[in-house]
C-alpha cells in the first residue's frame, strides 16, 4: 500500500507530531507500506505570526492533486493547517477516501493566546475532521472526549518509543546540584512551564526545548537552566541522567517525552490529566498529582526500572500496525464527506476501534 501523508508539521519543526509520523513510517515501511509525504517544504511559505519557528504554507489543492497519482491508496491528513485543507479539498473534490489525525488542543492553545471561546474553534475542528473516513487519536479518553464534542468517526493510534535511542544507558554525571528535576519540550503559553518552574523544590531545574516563552521564562526564573534545543541523542543523556521527568502541561494529547524519559528510566511526575493518565496511569512509573510539588518530590523515591519496564510496553511496531489497520477500517466504511455520519452509528461500531498496546 502507497500512503500519502500531508502534514504542515515537519523538519526543522522538533515536536512529537514529526517524530511520530517519521518513526511510525519507518515501521511500517518494515511491514511492506510504503510513504510520500507532502509537507512545507514543497510550497512557499510564511513564518507564522507569534511564532515564526514554524512554516505556514501556501499550498493549494491543485498542487497536492499533482501528487496523488494512479499509485496513491490512501491519504492521510496529520494536520489542519494549509497543507491539510488543500488536501482535504482535493480528496473532497475527488470522491477521494482520506483519514485524519487529532494531534494537538489547537481551541485550548488558541484560547491560551487570543482568548477565542473553544466552541468556534471546535466547531472548525469537527468541519475538518467529519468529512473524511475516520479521525485518528493516541488515547482513549481523548477518544471519548472528541465523540462528546460531536467529532463522528475516531479510530485509535497510539504511540511509541525508541527504545535503543532512549536508554538508561545513556545517563552521565552531570555539573548540576541534585537533585535534577527535567522538562523537555516546546516553550509557549500552553505547556503551563510556569507550573514547573514555580516550584519550590530543591537541587536543579532544567529546560531542554526552545519556543516563543524562552525569553519570559528566562528571565522570571534565573535560577533554572535553559538547555536550547537538544537533538534525540543528547535528550537521551538528559533524559537519563536527570532524576525525575516533569510534565506540567494540562493540554497535551499524548506526551511523547514522558515515553522517552520513562525508556531512559526517568519516573514522571504530572497532573493527573488525558495524557499522562493514559501513558502513566497506574503502571508505578510516575506520580499523578494536583499538588505536582508532591509529585515531584515523590518521582525521586521510584525505581528507574519499572520506568523502563513500562515504556518497553510501547513500540513503534504496534503503533505502525493500528495506523494501518485504522487505514483498512476507514477504507471499508462510507465516504462522510461535509456531512456527519449519524451518531448512532459511530457509537455502534466504538466497541471495534483500534488495537491495544
Amino acid at each position: 500500500m502507497r500512503i500519502l501523508i500531508a502534514t504542515d508539521a515537519w523538519r526543522p519543526q522538533v515536536n512529537g507530531v514529526v517524530r511520530s509520523l517519521e518513526s511510525m513510517a519507518r515501521a511500517a515501511g518494515a511491514m511492506g507500506a510504503e510513504f510520500d509525504f507532502v509537507t512545507p517544504r514543497d510550497f512557499n511559505c510564511m513564518p507564522m505570526p507569534t511564532y515564526p519557528e514554524i512554516d505556514l504554507a501556501f499550498a493549494t489543492p491543485r498542487a497536492v492533486r499533482r501528487r496523488l497519482d494512479a499509485s496513491c491508496d490512501h491519504v492521510h491528513i496529520a494536520t489542519e493547517g494549509p497543507v491539510g485543507l488543500a488536501a482535504r479539498a482535493c480528496c473532497l473534490r475527488d470522491r477521494r477516501c482520506f483519514t485524519t489525525s487529532y494531534h494537538t488542543r489547537f481551541p485550548e492553545y488558541i484560547h491560551a493566546r487570543a482568548g477565542v471561546p473553544l466552541s468556534v474553534t471546535y466547531a472548525m475542528l469537527r468541519w475538518f475532521h467529519n468529512a473524511g473516513g475516520g479521525t485518528m487519536v493516541s488515547t482513549q479518553s481523548l477518544s471519548r472526549e472528541l465523540l462528546a464534542r460531536g467529532f463522528k468517526r475516531t479510530l485509535r493510534w497510539s504511540r511509541g518509543v525508541d527504545h535503543t535511542t532512549f536508554n538508561p544507558a545513556a545517563a552521565i554525571a552531570l555539573d548540576f546540584p541534585r537533585p535534577i528535576f527535567l522538562y523537555a519540550g516546546r516553550l509557549a503559553v500552553e505547556k503551563n512551564i510556569d507550573a514547573f518552574l514555580s516550584l519550590d523544590l530543591p537541587g536543579t531545574k532544567l529546560v531542554a526545548g526552545d519556543g516563543p516563552a524562552r525569553r519570559r521564562l528566562e528571565a522570571r526564573y534565573p535560577d533554572a537552566r535553559f538547555l536550547g534545543v537538544k537533538t534525540a541523542t543528547e535528550l537521551a543523556t538528559l533524559y537519563a541522567s536527570c532524576d525525575a521527568f516533569v510534565f506540567p502541561s494540562r493540554t497535551d494529547t499524548f506526551g511523547m517525552v514522558l515515553l522517552e524519559a520513562m525508556a531512559c528510566g526517568a519516573p514522571v511526575a504530572a497532573f493527573p490529566t488525558p495524557g499522562p493518565l493514559d501513558v502513566v496511569g497506574a503502571s508505578g512509573a510516575g506520580v499523578l498529582d494536583e499538588d505536582l510539588r508532591a509529585a515531584a518530590l515523590k518521582a525521586l523515591t521510584i525505581d528507574r526500572g519499572i520506568a523502563r519496564a513500562h515504556a518497553l510496553t510501547f513500540t513503534w511496531e504496534n503503533s505502525a500496525r493500528q495506523f494501518l489497520d485504522n487505514i483498512d477500517m476507514a477504507r471499508g466504511a462510507p465516504l462522510l464527506g461535509e456531512k456527519s455520519l449519524p451518531g448512532e452509528q459511530n457509537a455502534a461500531g466504538l466497541s471495534k476501534i483500534g488495537l491495544p498496546i
